[in-house]
């Protein structure tokens, strides 16, 4: 556990404000509803058992298509959006850059090979990135906070926007403090005039190690340029979509999870159909399935969550773009819907 990706918990000042949040009780923060990360009666042997033996289209046969969009002479008046896969995408809108819980090293675990990217999806490097002015970080499970990616990121980023807690492992790795903006769920921060951000609650859990509960996880409510989005990072259904909608909706786009789900652990990922339901109670104008598409954390079939929630979102009249890995959404002119995941 001394190794530097497992990161370190929050300590001194960082811990005494955690202390201090409404959100942490009994050492460890909380849901806003009681939360297990597996049900109480569920069976660790299936798990287990199921873990070891996933079916064999759980990874797609071919590599997944994709489009290199050049990020750094990307050309955004209005916010645009391109997903890199699983929950990291990166967002331009005017000159200012941004980029959401980016793991761009291959794989979502600290060792060797386990979980691997889907042959054509690791198609960014740290290099071909621009100077980032705001990245946004959920929480810290490795498939959201990737060592490898944040050291190379370092110097490209101007400003770190982060769960509760979360800097602590961004200073063990070398970030400025100062360049290091943590909130508690509600926190509100004004960067300029027409950029604000909120964090959100979440229906989660968080640890790199052994212990869990000690840094927060969140979604984040981003106002720039006129523009409303929803950067939602791993969340269970609840009913905080539905507050966080009457609070701060219409969105214009939600990035909301879809994927990475099972029937032992219902409480803390969304199944498809929840995902068109908080997409709703958000009051979105649009939404963009994320959490699918480059790892596997479950075992489901690789495409089973986009093809279920276009079947849900149908039935509910719910918009949704479903662009292939690097193609362009762009907020109230292009959302691509080219079913392109039946190989």
């Amino acid at each position: 556990m001394r190794q530097k990706f497992f990161g370190k918990n929050p300590f001194g000042e960082r811990l005494r404000r955690i202390l201090k949040s409404n959100n942490y009780q009994n050492d460890s923060f909380q849901n806003l509803s009681p939360t297990t990360v597996t049900l109480k009666d569920a069976s660790y042997l299936k798990m287990m058992r199921e873990f070891f033996n996933k079916p064999k289209n759980v990874r797609p046969s071919v590599a997944l298509p994709s489009v290199k969009t050049d990020l750094k002479n990307l050309k955004a008046d209005k916010p645009t959006i391109v997903w890199q896969g699983h929950s990291s995408y990166f967002i331009k809108s005017k000159d200012i850059t941004i980029m959401i819980d980016p793991v761009m090293s291959g794989s979502v675990s600290p060792f060797g090979s386990f979980a691997n990217a889907f042959d054509g999806t690791d198609i960014y490097e740290v290099s071909e990135l621009p100077m980032i002015d705001m990245l946004f970080l959920s929480h810290d499970h490795y498939d959201h906070l990737d060592y490898k990616t944040i050291i190379k990121l370092i110097p490209k980023v101007k400003k770190f926007y982060v769960s509760l807690g979360v800097g602590s492992h961004l200073e063990f790795w070398g970030v400025d403090p100062t360049k290091i903006i943590e909130f508690d769920w509600w926190d509100k921060h004004e960067i300029t005039d027409d950029i604000e951000v909120i964090a959100a609650p979440a229906r989660h859990f968080s640890g790199r190690s052994l212990t869990r509960g000690k840094t927060l996880w969140s979604a984040f409510v981003l106002s720039i340029h006129g523009y409303k989005l929803f950067l939602g990072g791993d969340s269970g259904y609840d009913t905080h979509f539905k507050e966080i909608g009457d609070k701060y909706g219409p969105f214009d786009i939600v990035m909301l999870e879809n994927g990475q789900y099972g029937s032992e652990w219902p409480l803390i990922h969304m199944f498809p159909e929840q995902t068109a339901q908080a997409a709703q109670d958000l009051q979105a104008k649009l939404l963009l399935p994320v959490h699918w598409g480059k790892f596997v954390l479950a075992n489901h079939s690789w495409n089973e969550p986009i093809q279920r929630l276009i079947v849900a979102a149908e039935k509910i009249n719910l918009p949704v773009t479903t662009p292939m890995i690097g193609e362009p959404v762009i907020i109230g002119e292009k959302k691509p819907d080219k079913v392109w995941w039946n190989l």
